[in-house]
């Protein structure tokens, strides 16, 4: 509990700002002033409509790096990328879960709807198939999103972009090879202003938007872990409190974008997803371990419980613990930060 409310979710929420600020330039308070004051309303009245219209933007950001990729396949016969996918792969375990725990990092929001179970209607039917759909969805998409840029681009451009996205749609506009574009050495800005001219603000913009909408969910279930924690009495009670006409908690939302504000100066994106990653999988393995542990000893649980196959958190304890164990052995450092022990 006090590891996801000082470290966790107020990570997460600078990670996510830091990449913000990457498209758009701007500081990190403006992005989290306008969501904080979002979040000071009602879920029903201004939070879940502005998270359509991220997730709109999402969805067309995404859909324009994926039908760049395939245009380049397709049009061009661009697949020079694709010939040696594996090349130079460091095969070391530590480097796999660090990996691992980047890739996971992007498809954390998994989590954050069992949090606003109060505020959803029919949590019993609805949680489940917004899980399932959502996650095979996003799935399908990423996995789309990755094949889009290693059609474009080099692993070495992947690796040297701050901004990705921007990199792939700067070469789509590009009449000639990719092969011979590689070595160009222009800054990523001129680039794309040369190459789009006038229409060279999209994608920025699409991702900008994107961005605010993940961080819009995580000021969302970090807010209410914050709130259920001080109810429950392992936080000062101050914290629980509700604003009585918009249900809104804007004491623990007030806290967690001040710690946020904080974390977001100790480290650099990288940094800051080991350390959040780590903390965030040592908690799941400890919540599966005594999920199953109840189960098992059969004691009484809420009767609106969601109830699933006993393999799948079995399957999920020895995932995370595997993940938490090979960070202990290969990155201590990481691991010690994550659990917020230095």
């Amino acid at each position: 509990m006090c590891i996801g409310c000082t470290v966790n979710y107020p990570a997460t929420l600078a990670v996510q700002a830091q990449t913000f600020a990457e498209y758009m330039f701007q500081a990190f308070g403006y992005a989290s002033g306008l969501l904080l004051f979002l979040n000071f309303f009602s879920l029903k009245t201004f939070v879940s409509r502005f998270q359509i219209a991220a997730s709109i933007a999402k969805i067309a950001a995404t859909g324009l790096v994926i039908g760049t990729g395939f245009y380049m396949l397709i049009f061009k016969g661009e697949t020079q990328n694709l010939h040696s996918p594996f090349t130079g792969t460091n095969w070391n375990i530590g480097a796999i879960v660090s990996a691992l725990f980047s890739c996971l990092f992007s498809y954390d929001g998994w989590d954050i709807l069992n949090f606003g179970a109060e505020e959803i209607e029919k949590p019993k039917r609805t949680m489940p198939l917004a899980i399932v759909i959502g996650m095979v969805c996003i799935a399908l998409i990423y996995v789309a999103v990755n094949f889009a840029y290693f059609v474009v681009l080099t692993p070495s451009q992947i690796l040297s972009s701050d901004a990705v996205a921007m990199a792939v749609i700067e070469d789509f506009d590009n009449i000639r090879p990719i092969s011979d574009v590689i070595s160009q050495e222009l800054p990523q800005a001129t680039f794309a202003q040369v190459a789009l001219k006038q229409a060279a603000f999209i994608m920025p913009i699409f991702v900008a938007v994107l961005l605010v909408g993940s961080l819009n969910s995580t000021m969302f279930s970090a807010s209410r872990y914050l709130q259920a924690a001080a109810k429950e009495g392992h936080l000062p009670s101050f914290i629980s409190g509700i604003n009585p006409i918009t249900d809104s908690p804007r004491t623990a939302l007030t806290i967690h974008i001040l710690i946020a504000m904080v974390i977001s100066f100790a480290g650099n994106l990288d940094s800051l997803i080991s350390y959040v990653a780590f903390a965030q999988w040592s908690q799941r393995a400890c919540t599966m371990g005594a999920l199953i542990w109840i189960r098992f000893r059969r004691w009484p649980v809420h009767p609106e419980k969601i109830r699933m196959p006993i393999v799948m958190p079995i399957f999920f304890c020895l995932v995370c613990t595997t993940l938490v164990v090979v960070t202990i052995i290969d990155d201590i450092s990481s691991a010690a930060v994550g659990l917020g022990k230095v």
